[in-house]
């Protein structure tokens, strides 16, 4: 029963918990940015490349055949086309996630850059009384 009890403490300590929702959120974000590389980002460059698909290029080293007892023999090929779609898509998401990051950091900065908002009455007089009792306590 030990070993329960120190799943449980483990499961519900925070740490885990927002690992949990990060990855959760993460997969989802994921998704949408593959999404927008699929759907916004790839046709325009797709267009202006001639509308060449990089998947589909591969060197077939054996041509699809069909045995004698009919039955098909699939080709073998090195789909090289699809491994290059990839390292785009790769580097077309680190680009748009480096963008992201770099739009938040700004905006973060320029939040920090804001001046503190003045001190209300109340705050100036609470502190004008601390200075006062301050200054009693030491004669």
């Amino acid at each position: 029963m030990k070993i329960i009890q120190e799943f449980k403490e483990f499961a519900i300590k925070g740490n885990v918990v927002d690992m949990a929702v990060g990855i959760i959120i993460g997969g989802a974000f994921g998704k949408i940015i593959t999404s927008m590389v699929s759907n916004v980002v790839m046709p325009p460059i797709g267009l202006l490349i001639g509308g060449v698909n990089f998947s589909d290029l591969k060197v077939t080293l054996k041509d699809a055949a069909i045995d004698a007892s009919g039955k098909t023999i699939p080709a073998v090929a090195i789909n090289y086309g699809q491994f290059l779609q990839t390292i785009f898509d790769f580097l077309i998401i680190a680009f748009i996630i480096f963008i992201a990051i770099k739009a938040i950091n700004i905006v973060r900065r320029k939040k920090d850059e804001e001046p503190a908002p003045a001190p209300s009455q109340e705050e100036i007089l609470l502190t004008e009384i601390r200075d006062i009792l301050k200054s009693s306590q030491k004669d």
